[in-house]
């Protein structure tokens, strides 16, 4: 097996601090990579070392893989971590970090090229079993009202490549299909430059459950703790917990085997994650994948008392998943995770960037902060407005719940707007607190706002 000696992190922010302090426990030297906005981030000076790679417009810099790698080679890097979001899941990035003889830390380009991009994925889940939702078998193209027709309304258009809720609509009736198609297509183009699309049964009111993934180059393939992911506004997750209080053990079991036989079909090595809706008799219908780490892999560390960043770094040398089947399916306890965003709730959620004048975190039993926050630091206007995840563990959902409360109360964020009232307000709903609830309980919690 081999070790590394320097990595480079090609991100920012919360994930690239989260990744430097794993490197810095396992002996393993850290470059930053940093545009003209971010020369005062925390994860610029917590790196070994720090490069700037160019303007702020990510493009221009954090997207630029031509620039990423020199940083690498200029750095004496092994390896190159790519966090998540960015060139995270783009194959091209993954095949020129190889070339340039680094060790990319995730996939390979042709994983990525078949799981990452949907519509492929979603055929490699028919061939091998997987519950797919009915829907186009390849990307639209020509006769999209047929195709529509087929599949049935309410029908999902779907962007084939990347993720994050980008370039996905819900149509209803055929007379919006036209519009709507055109939006998600151009939508799609803008977000991962690649406008194809296809078309899904829109299931109504599931639950969005995924099963992480860690799989090594010795043919070890495991499934964790699965998370629910069902707290969405417009796709975007915004509350994630582990375990989901609609899955028993026998669909866990059902669940990780699927997402097993998939990851094993493709290839796959490094950490993933196999998403899927829920519906509420039990059945569960293949989505995505998203080959790389998760935003809310902290809650399935919880659970696990794995570091999931470890992992995928042991993979990356070389090494074996560090857990058998049996071990990775063990639950301790229950968490949840809250994403602190730069936003104004009761403003339709605004983006409210500016300067941190008072940063107080909370604390306590059970309570992880994962932020590069700090007083005096300005947010740029550049980048996704993610701020902080507040993570919390407790023995069962009730006290997850409660510490969830309590830490959310004690964050003093001053001089901009963020989500805690937000995130207060869906710990006051019954739907939530019981663990019924679905994909459309922010829909509802919007509504039931405007009648009062």
């Amino acid at each position: 097996m081999k070790t590394f000696r320097k990595v480079l992190i090609a991100n920012r922010g919360e994930i690239a601090l989260r990744i430097i302090r794993t490197l810095r426990e396992m002996g393993i030297g850290s470059v930053a990579v940093y545009s003209e906005a971010d020369r005062s981030s925390l994860h610029v000076g917590e790196a070994d070392e720090a490069v700037c790679i160019g303007a702020a417009p990510a493009r221009e810099s954090y997207l630029d893989l031509n620039a990423v790698i020199a940083a690498a080679k200029l750095s004496g890097a092994d390896a190159v971590h790519p966090g998540y979001g960015f060139l995270s899941e783009n194959a091209e990035f993954s095949r020129q970090v190889a070339a340039a003889g680094l060790v990319f830390i995730g996939p390979g380009p042709e994983a990525i090229a078949q799981l990452g991009y949907k519509s492929t994925a979603r055929a490699l889940a028919v061939s091998h079993n997987v519950p797919v939702t009915p829907g186009t078998k390849s990307c639209v193209d020509k006769n999209c009202q047929r195709e529509a027709e087929a599949v049935g309304y309410p029908l999902m258009i779907k962007a084939a490549a990347g993720g994050g809720g980008k370039g996905m609509r819900i149509v209803r009736e055929p007379e919006s299909l036209q519009h709507e198609l055109q939006m998600a297509q151009n939508e799609a183009k803008a977000a991962f430059g690649d406008g194809n699309v296809y078309f899904e049964r829109y299931i109504e009111a599931p639950r969005h459950v995924e099963i992480q993934m860690a799989s090594d180059s010795h043919g070890k393939v495991v499934a964790f703790p699965e998370r629910d992911c069902s707290v969405q506004r417009r796709h975007q997750k915004l509350v994630e917990e582990s375990p989901s209080p609609a899955v028993d053990n026998k669909l866990r079991e059902r669940m990780s085997e699927a997402a097993v036989r998939l990851v094993k079909a493709s290839g796959y090595t490094g950490v993933g994650t196999v998403e899927f809706l829920l519906e509420p008799g039990g059945n569960f219908y293949f989505m995505e994948v998203n080959t790389r780490l998760q935003v809310e892999h902290p809650v399935t560390e919880w659970v696990t008392g794995l570091d999931l960043v470890r992992e995928q770094i042991i993979i990356a040398q070389g090494g074996h998943v560090s857990v058998d089947q049996s071990r990775a399916l063990k639950i301790n306890g229950h968490a949840i995770e809250h994403r602190i965003n730069a936003e104004d709730p009761d403003n339709n959620f605004a983006p409210n960037c500016g300067t941190v004048s008072e940063w107080q975190l909370p604390g306590g039993p059970g309570v992880r902060v994962d932020s590069h926050i700090y007083t005096g630091y300005t947010i740029p206007s550049y980048y996704d407005s993610l701020m902080a995840k507040l993570i919390v563990w407790a023995p069962d959902r009730a006290m997850a719940l409660a510490r969830s409360r309590r830490a959310l109360s004690e964050f003093r964020i001053g001089g901009i707007k963020t989500t805690i009232p937000f995130h207060l307000r869906v710990l006051e709903n019954q739907e939530f607190t019981s663990g019924r609830f679905d994909t459309g309980l922010l829909a509802r919690m919007t509504e039931q706002a405007k009648v009062r």
